[in-house]
């Protein structure tokens, strides 16, 4: 079922209409009777990740919720949305995302906390709006399993880490971000996502990263589709947007059609410039290389690589290992520090050296690789012998495994 068949379109006032509502006063509001409180479900338009965050962002600084409650609700093409102090390098397995779909996978930072979620169009994502001191993600849970098991019968448990759990495999992950008026609950929902595609984006394995920053605790997944084969996408987002609209604020007792009908209903938004004044900088924002990596907490990665005997010239030292360890802040390379068992280098050095310096400064990204080659030989054109070929490859892996 499309979605146009359930959600009504917004007029040409409503820019005027989201003017009205915008500019969320910075003073502390004070509570409003339940009565006196309209809800909105809107479902964006875009399924562009950088789009969506944006918009969800713009919400939370800009419109005022004392009166009106949102929930918006948007999927993503596929994408890995970290949470605000997560190490991409940790949660996604980054030297493969733009091989794993046609169009590869975005990475995504949010401005919440949690942990990192794979998003494709099989996700359904819900976040709910509140003044601060309305805040309640266990109420909004509740109205997520409420809607589910009136419409297709499905029993959803809430864990002690607000997942929501079918037979203790996750069909949800959670974030949340309280300011000092406004805040917003933001919640996944397997519907029926690509697993394969999902395992392959997310990090399985160690890394060698020290950090920390905090890790996402890996959990099996489940797709409601495979509960239910009849559940399909449109018809979770249409049962979640009635659950919320027949429930009142902060109680469950079932408001019914009647308290559904009260309130402004399901709108299609086009989060534009046109519509949302200012989205476009905050899009900028969350696509921007230093906010989803140059925001990574300080971390450094150290691997070690054994060393051909034909290249120690006869050495028969303790450590026959060549260990590699960088230091990254901001997402850019801070050092480089290299242990070169005797005879590897052509130049001679040996024992632990800071020796790549023209990788300072460099995104921690694989084309620095070339960086590796010069440096190593000492000019920009020299000659890379086979000892200095095999440090460079050594180096390229510890790019290219985290």
């Amino acid at each position: 079922m499309a979605l146009v068949q359930f959600a009504t379109k917004l007029n040409p006032t409503a820019k005027l209409l989201i003017r009205n509502f915008s500019a969320a006063s910075s003073k502390t509001v004070n509570s409003v009777k339940d009565k006196n409180v309209k809800k909105s479900v809107f479902i964006s338009q875009s399924t562009n990740v950088y789009t969506n965050l944006a918009l969800e962002d713009w919400l939370y600084r800009n419109f005022n919720l004392n009166n009106h409650h949102i929930l918006m609700l948007w999927r993503n093409d596929p994408c890995v949305v970290i949470g605000r102090h997560q190490n991409p390098w940790v949660e996604t397995n980054t030297s493969e995302l733009t091989h794993i779909t046609d169009s590869g996978v975005q990475v995504a930072r949010r401005s919440s906390s949690g942990g990192a979620n794979y998003h494709d169009q099989g996700n359904l994502n819900l976040t709910f709006f509140t003044p601060v001191h309305e805040y309640n993600h266990k109420h909004n849970l509740e109205v997520i399993t409420r809607a589910l098991f009136r419409e297709y019968g499905i029993k959803l448990e809430i864990s002690s880490d607000e997942d929501l759990l079918i037979r203790n495999a996750k069909v949800s992950g959670t974030a949340a971000k309280l300011g000092h008026v406004n805040a917003y609950h933001h919640c996944t929902l397997s519907v029926n996502v690509d697993k394969v595609d999902h395992s392959h984006s997310l990090q399985q394995t160690d890394t060698g990263i020290k950090s920390n920053a905090p890790k996402t605790k890996r959990s099996k997944i489940l797709n409601l589709c495979e509960e239910n084969p009849k559940i399909n996408f449109a018809g979770v987002l249409r049962a979640i947007g009635w659950e919320y609209m027949r429930t009142p604020v902060n109680s469950f007792k079932d408001g019914g059609t009647a308290l559904a009908n009260k309130q402004n209903g399901f709108q299609m938004i086009n989060p534009t410039e046109q519509w949302f004044p200012g989205i476009s900088k905050l899009q900028e924002k969350f696509s921007d290389w230093e906010w989803c990596y140059g925001e990574t907490p300080k971390f450094t990665v150290t691997k070690s690589f054994p060393v051909p005997h034909e290249f120690l010239n006869g050495y028969n030292g303790i450590n026959g290992n060549l260990s590699i360890t960088m230091v990254v802040e901001h997402g850019r390379i801070n050092d480089v520090l290299l242990h070169i068992p005797p005879g590897l280098s052509t130049t001679g050095f040996t024992g632990k050296a800071n020796v790549i310096t023209s990788l300072k400064n460099q995104k921690f990204t694989e084309d620095v690789i070339n960086f590796v080659e010069s440096s190593l030989c000492g000019n920009e054109y020299g000659y890379v012998d086979d000892k200095d070929k095999f440090i460079t490859e050594c180096v390229r892996r510890v790019m290219t495994s985290v």
